[in-house]
């Protein structure tokens, strides 16, 4: 027997449908905010994660599954969403078009050589959205009130909006120089990726998750204490959006997303519910100034924000909540004899054309086991088709939830079960 690959899973028939209501619902609220979907390769050439994810990150360096294809190319299986979407708005002169800012929403695959864990896998799926092309801080709180809604609109309740401020270029110059002489007496004592990073991008120092216990975190400097006037006036109109919409979220200055191109607003979300486990993020975003231009476009502002399915279906049942995902059948027909089969089957074909959700036997079972596999199927409506039926031309409907059982003609079952229904 051959098992699927470590870090990825199966979503079988009854848990898929889960899928199928969130990505929906996400959909449906993409549609409400204006986001429009695009749709990217699921691998890329390799520099376009390099130079838009960071060279520094943890994902470049550790997780991304890269390989040469036959024509000596270095292609990546796409670790994240917005690198992808940077590229195809520079690549299509997204930028030239007169709607502005472009609103934008993906979803899919991502891929990352991870341990796998709850809600962590090899293979995942994200929803995102990205906004190009706007630098007011009104679009930063529409991001985040996006997230938040969508989080609020299944029924959680037990989340926690954290964000922070990573400024502008001149305000990180200055962290950085402050960080380095902070961690520089103690570098022998931090693990050999810090080492690196303190030389190459010391604000990844404190992303991380190995020397995240070592005192010199807890003292390290913080950048609300190096914004420029711009920055912080920039950050403030943040804040009071975030009140405007009545969006509660606590300031944390050691906040540091996972990926080079953040500045400016930076946010998580994290689930408080009891028993969902150690790792408590949700999702993240924030503000990327600069990555356009990384990728050879014009200068641009944007931001966005990703989730995890997998991390969104752990909350919710860790919050109890089950989604309102009904699995039953409109019609499901028992068919007694071979004529009746023949019946069954352009019965079947007009009721699916009438947007009826109809099934029937295949394994040619008895009438006794029909009707099981009828119940199995959880269906509103059994119709009973034998030689008597087909003689008088009518089909006996069994209403299951009632019981009740009526001869109907073959030319007004449809409205028959949709009046029913």
């Amino acid at each position: 027997m051959i098992n699927l690959p470590r870090g990825t899973q199966d979503i079988l028939p009854g848990e898929s449908e889960k899928w199928q209501y969130l990505e929906q619902k996400f959909i449906e609220l993409c549609s409400r905010y204006n986001y429009k979907e695009i749709r990217t390769p699921i691998f890329e050439h390799t520099e376009v994660f390099q130079r838009g994810v960071g060279d520094t990150t943890d994902i470049v360096q550790k997780e991304m599954y890269t390989f040469t294809d036959r024509g000596d190319r270095q292609l990546t299986l796409r670790p994240e969403g917005t690198a992808s979407v940077a590229r195809a708005y520079v690549q299509h002169k997204l930028h030239g078009q007169v709607k502005q800012p472009q609103k934008l929403f993906y979803h899919g695959p991502m891929f990352r050589y991870e341990r796998p864990q709850a809600g962590r896998m090899r293979q995942f799926v994200q929803f995102g959205i990205e906004a190009l092309g706007s630098a007011d801080p009104a679009i930063d709180a529409e991001v985040i009130d996006f997230a938040m809604t969508l989080y609020q609109s299944l029924g959680l309740k037990s989340l926690r909006l954290v964000i922070n401020t990573l400024g502008d270029q001149e305000s990180r110059t200055a962290h950085r120089e402050a960080l380095i002489n902070h961690f520089t007496p103690v570098k022998d004592e931090l693990c050999s990726d810090c080492q690196v990073r303190l030389d190459k991008n010391p604000l990844r120092v404190l992303d991380c998750k190995r020397d995240h216990d070592h005192p010199s975190m807890a003292s390290a400097p913080k950048i609300l204490d190096f914004l420029t006037e711009d920055s912080r006036i920039y950050f403030e109109q943040v804040k009071k959006y975030l009140d405007e919409l009545g969006i509660e979220y606590v300031v944390d200055p050691n906040l540091v997303r996972g990926l080079d191109y953040y500045n400016h607003t930076a946010f998580e979300i994290m689930s408080e519910a009891e028993g969902f486990g150690a790792i408590t993020t949700l999702s993240g975003g924030g503000r990327f100034n600069g990555l356009i231009e990384e990728l050879d476009g014009p200068a641009t502002p944007g931001i966005g924000f990703a989730l995890s399915v997998e991390r969104f279906l752990l909350a919710l049942d860790a919050e109890g909540i089950e989604l309102p995902v009904e699995q039953s059948l409109d019609a499901y027909i028992v068919a007694l004899g071979e004529e009746a089969e023949l019946k069954a089957s352009g019965l079947m074909k007009n009721l699916r054309a009438a947007g009826l959700q109809a099934d029937k036997d295949f394994l040619a079972k008895k009438m006794k086991a029909q009707f099981k596999a009828a119940d199995r199927e959880n269906a509103k409506f059994v119709l009973i088709i034998g030689d008597q039926e087909l003689e008088e031309e009518v089909v006996l409907i069994k209403e299951m939830a009632s019981g009740t059982q009526e001869a109907v003609p073959f030319d007004s079952i449809i409205n028959y079960i949709k009046e029913r229904l």
